[in-house]
């Protein structure tokens, strides 16, 4: 009988193989086929570990015998920064080092607990090198949530004193490595010692001796606990934290003062009770160094913060100083700043015989809006007696001057009036003083300057006047949001203290600084392209160039909406509030602003190739509270239209000496300027402490505003009113109307000012009659030919 053949599919039996062991075989190989075979195997896995593990166990092996300690590096004695001109020539050295070591024995320990109280409160329990933290502070760079260092101050030391702060890998590996080796030789308390005698604490203090002389006056040995918690606030962020150079940062510098204190409560080196009583130590006035007197201690400044923030170098490497750093300043035209500045303005303070003299400062920033490059800055009279850079601080309001990026985002975004009119230039809005706004959920009714009603006028002739009501309503029409993004696409920080959005952000209640206001500006000049300003031409450090960040223009709003804004601000020129400006003799495009009770004065202004701002500020230089401006300079009030326009004028004039005239080219909005009525006001409603105008103008020119403002108005200027030249834009009243201004010569027989404008007829209660202007007499505005003249107030 024949043995039967296999069922289908069977393997055959090996005899010789051990049972079931074929079947085993052939399951396993089922298992393994397709994609199966590409997933490793518990065996492979466990194999792999052990590789990794001993190869990481190799390289810190290796790297803890390779890597030796060095002796203390080269910029333990920093070098100085050198900062030059566009043309190369020497602007300013940055200081020599300022440090001086002390024994840990010679710092309270309460001051040490502070530290670590900020730094790092597991000190003295905790190993040299912390991985858990440095692997937790580079996953969260990576996923955005911020720059974090995760050392310990074993490490913080090392890299201070041995290596230095440049952010490569190799640095951190070295650092690595040294901070293990210090921690196993060395004690906690060197270690410690080390760190307080290295770090940086702002001011161009190195170490805890230098920052208690330079922010208390003391040594360190005599610092309490508050000051100390200060000091070690300082740690994080050096110069942003001083509140005394960067008072907008108070909060955030004060948020880190508390979070130190309450640290050393968790941690029971500070009672309850004695953190209740903790009062914040003020920090005495920076006492710069006499080599960065005048302006260079300001340009200097601006310069190092610029670089910080655009991320090129970090403040502890820039402050280890070796760098030599060429500046975009044009040395001719930042001379002609400072000129302009001291004969228009601060030559004529008298603060020994008018007190409001002494509050008096002044900040100007002039751009290139072709390449963005800032070619002058103007921070204050003397950088080591008014250390606060009056440029680029951002406590003062902008006030009118953020009226024209209202009036641009209406035409950018095609908004319309409640009645469904397209806004333009000739768009009509009712213009009358305290009416209440329309369509916003909060109620607003601004004062117009003087409490002068308009009845309808126009949105160009609103924009001469700067008429309150008009910009009210129109920034509901366009929307409170749009207008904000417009401001920020045209260059305004999106984190401008006090960006809020409602009608009164019309007005200019923002808090931008003079170079923000300046960039913005720029954008409008150069047809609505924003280029992002520069401080910064080249950084070299022993003939290595630090690479600079890109710096894209961009179309930030359309051509059409910022040449028609450019058009409206031509007529504030040519006819409103910012005539002064004439006098450059160059076509010019400006607002006029004066901040909330007359604390600030502002003329932002440009030509075709220049964009400058200028702020007159008032501030008491003993306490640093802001103050109004009534009464400096022998003047009832300072206006954007008075002293800034004036500086802006001569500046303008002397800077663009050697250039050829531009004219603007402009695109505008279709239908953008139709032949209408010139406006006709009415007298003020409401209370007003002077008497109305005798009389109402009846030939179309604008009417003139009391001379005293209302303290509480919630923005408002003039055009200068009168100066020691004779007058500002047609002089002032004292309760009055003034004299009408510009005649058909120029002059008057009272007086001549900068641009062909009268300056006389002023009277003591009545109505001004003018002066003889080349047998012309001006009547109120109206000259006798029948011309309308250009020297009313406004504001």
């Amino acid at each position: 009988m024949t043995d039967q053949s296999p069922p289908p599919a069977w393997s055959p039996r090996d005899p010789d193989a051990p049972a079931g062991q074929g079947r085993s075989r052939t399951r396993q190989r089922r298992r393994r086929t397709g994609w199966r075979r590409l997933v490793p195997t518990w065996r492979m896995l466990l194999t792999a570990v052990l590789l990794c593990a001993l190869l990481v166990v190799g390289a810190l092996t290796a790297g803890y015998l390779l890597v030796d300690i060095p002796p203390a590096n080269a910029a333990a004695t920093a070098q100085s920064n050198v900062f030059l001109y566009a043309d190369g020539s020497q602007l300013a050295r940055d200081g020599e080092v300022n440090r001086q070591n002390v024994a840990l024995s010679e710092v309270p320990r309460t001051v040490q607990r502070a530290v670590l109280a900020a730094e790092d409160r597991d000190f003295y329990s905790e190993r040299a090198v912390d991985p858990a933290a440095m692997v937790r502070a580079a996953w969260n760079t990576a996923t955005g949530k911020g720059v974090q260092s995760g050392s310990t101050i074993t490490q913080q030391y090392v890299k201070n004193y041995y290596l230095g702060q440049e952010q490569t890998l190799t640095r951190k590996a070295k650092e690595f490595f040294i901070a293990v080796k210090l921690g196993r030789e060395t004690s906690k308390d060197h270690i410690l010692e080390g760190y307080l005698n290295t770090s940086y604490f702002g001011r161009n203090a190195y170490g805890i001796q230098a920052a208690a002389q330079a922010y208390y006056g003391k040594d360190a040995n005599h610092l309490t606990t508050t000051e100390g918690a200060y000091l070690a606030t300082l740690l994080n962020s050096p110069s942003a934290f001083d509140v005394i150079t960067h008072p907008q940062s108070r909060d955030r510098a004060l948020a880190r003062w508390n979070y130190v204190l309450d640290g050393m409560v968790k941690k029971n080196w500070l009672t309850p009770a004695e953190r209740a009583a903790a009062r914040f130590p003020e920090p005495q006035k920076v006492r710069p160094a006499s080599g960065l007197s005048g302006q260079r201690g300001y340009l200097v400044e601006a310069v190092k913060d610029y670089v910080t923030a655009h991320g090129i170098l970090d403040e502890k490497t820039l402050a280890q100083g070796g760098y030599r750093i060429t500046t975009t300043i044009d040395k001719a035209r930042q001379t002609a700043l400072v000129d302009a500045v001291e004969d228009r303005l601060i030559s004529r303070l008298d603060p020994q015989t008018r007190e409001a003299d002494r509050f008096v400062r002044a900040g100007s920033a002039s751009i290139d809006p072709a390449t963005g490059k800032v070619v002058a800055l103007y921070g204050g009279i003397d950088y080591t007696r008014q250390y606060v850079n009056n440029a680029t601080r951002h406590d003062f309001q902008v006030a009118s001057t953020f009226k024209p990026f209202v009036f641009a985002s209406a035409v950018e975004n095609g908004s319309r009036t409640q009645d469904g009119s397209p806004i333009t230039p000739d768009t009509s809005y009712n213009g009358d003083n305290k009416r209440p706004v329309t369509g916003s959920r909060t109620p607003y009714a601004p004062e117009n300057e003087g409490q002068t009603s308009y009845g309808d006028i126009t949105v160009s002739t609103a924009t001469d006047l700067s008429v309150n009501s008009v910009f009210a309503q129109m920034v509901v029409d366009v929307g409170t949001l749009k207008v904000r993004d417009t401001a920020v696409a045209l260059g305004i920080p999106a984190d401008t203290p006090n960006f809020d959005l409602g009608p009164a952000m019309a007005l200019g209640t923002l808090q931008a600084s003079v170079l923000d206001m300046t960039q913005a500006y720029a954008t409008l000049a150069d047809h609505g392209r924003y280029t992002p300003y520069t401080l910064v031409e080249k950084i070299t450090r022993r003939g290595d160039t630090i690479p600079l960040p890109g710096r894209e223009s961009r179309q930030a709003i359309s051509r059409e909406a910022a040449d028609t804004t450019t058009s409206m601000l031509v007529s504030v020129v040519d006819n409103g509030t910012g005539t002064a400006a004439q006098a450059a003799g160059r076509p010019a495009a400006g607002k006029t602003g004066t901040g909330e009770l007359d604390r600030s004065a502002w003329f932002a202004a440009y030509t075709p190739d220049l964009v400058t701002v200028v702020a007159v500020m008032g501030q008491d230089p003993d306490t640093g509270t802001l103050e109004s401006l009534y009464g400096a300079l022998g003047e009832d009030r300072i206006s954007g239209g008075g002293y800034p326009a004036r500086i802006w004028a001569a500046y303008t004039g002397e800077a663009l000496e050697d250039s050829e005239q531009a004219d603007f080219d402009l695109e505008l909005q279709p239908d953008a300027y139709r032949p209408v009525p010139p406006p006709q006001p009415f007298p003020p409603t409401g209370p007003a402490s002077e008497p109305p105008p005798t009389g109402r103008p009846t030939d179309g020119t604008r009417p003139p505003a009391p001379d005293r403002p209302t303290p509480s108005r919630p923005d408002g200027e003039d055009d200068g009113g009168q100066d020691q030249d004779g007058g500002g834009n047609g002089g002032r009243t004292d309760g009055g109307q003034t004299d009408g201004g510009q005649g058909d010569g120029g002059q008057s027989s009272a007086g001549q000012s900068d641009g062909g404008q009268t300056g006389g007829g002023r009277t003591d209660g009545g109505q001004g009659n003018g002066g003889q202007t080349n047998g012309s007499q001006t009547n109120g505005g109206q000259t006798e030919g029948g011309g309308t003249t250009s020297g009313f107030l406004g504001w």
